[in-house]
């Protein structure tokens, strides 16, 4: 079984023309709702990926906007570990979406900044715990070092990302980020690979939007160019590819295969409004994969090339 310990965020969507810059007001068209979240993203990914059992730690509110939340993780069988705040209403995020698919996101966190160290369940039979940062960083921290006094493998999505404290890097087996992310997490402004030398944890995987993606795991590097598809909305297609990573490895995968099923589930998340509406099916992805060509050697060079490789 997979866990995951994070947000559950009830998404207010408006499509606009162009995302509004600082004091410029964008006269927007449709507007949607959709559930989502950064952890609950994940856990519907990964439960969709088929072949593994998922669960869910979430803090809600006592208001009418957990029920679709709930509803829809429930629809996808996730198992939930609900902690219900009385004093805090359900996260909810605002989100606007361009005519070029890229969006713009506020959350407030709400009842997910309720998740404390004691809610952790029982970890037995969880061979992977995968966290986000719209939860408390302290909680985070107590739930890895839980993990790994239990042999679970820690996964973290450093998103949204801020400082992390060496106790927490220490804990943690796969870190992923996108290029943004761990330009920030190092401090560096060198390139991919150096940057992913940086980071001292075991497997580390960053994400470069339509370029691929490229990680590092234990010393040895592995690039996976984007497939290519005309993208609606980008919402949760970072969500997507790290449940879809984790659910992968979770079944056995080695990181190259794991790559190409997140990317194909990531880029067909953009392909579709919402953000866990969006998440495709095992049988989507599987469809897909057999239809796109293997990557072939040029795309994979230029990717290396950018992420500072040897050719």
């Amino acid at each position: 079984m997979i866990l995951v310990a994070g947000s559950a965020n009830l998404d207010f969507v408006v499509r606009a023309h162009h995302i509004p810059g600082p004091g410029e007001t964008v006269l927007g068209r449709a507007f949607e709702t959709f559930p989502g979240g950064k952890g609950a993203n994940q856990a519907i990914a990964c439960a969709r990926s088929g072949g593994v059992a998922t669960g869910m730690l979430a803090a809600l509110g006592d208001d009418a906007f957990a029920v679709p939340l709930e509803k829809s993780l429930r629809d996808a069988q996730v198992q939930l570990h609900l902690v219900r705040s009385a004093d805090q209403p359900t996260g909810t995020a605002f989100i606007c979406v361009s005519d070029d698919a890229e969006n713009a996101i506020t959350v407030a966190p709400g009842a997910n900044l309720s998740l404390r160290a004691e809610h952790l369940p029982s970890l037995d039979g969880v061979s992977h715990l995968l966290m986000q940062l719209e939860i408390p960083l302290e909680a985070v921290t107590a739930y890895a070092r839980a993990a790994r006094q239990q042999g679970v493998k820690v996964v973290l999505n450093a998103a949204p990302v801020q400082a992390l404290p060496v106790e927490l890097l220490e804990l943690i087996d796969i870190l992923v980020v996108n290029e943004g992310e761990l330009a920030v997490l190092t401090g560096h402004r060198g390139g991919v690979a150096e940057c992913l030398e940086r980071v001292q944890v075991p497997t580390v995987v960053v994400t470069l939007g339509a370029r691929g993606c490229c990680a590092r795991s234990h010393g040895t590097f592995v690039v996976q160019p984007a497939f290519p598809v005309t993208p609606v909305d980008t919402t949760a297609a970072g969500d997507t590819f790290c449940g879809s990573l984790v659910a992968a490895l979770s079944q056995g995968a080695n990181l190259s295969r794991a790559l190409a099923q997140a990317s194909a589930a990531g880029a067909l998340a953009c392909t579709s409004m919402g953000a866990q509406s969006s998440i495709p099916q095992a049988a989507e992805v599987t469809r897909f994969l057999a239809q796109m060509p293997a990557p072939s050697p040029s795309a994979i060079t230029a990717l290396r090339i950018y992420c500072g490789l040897p050719a």
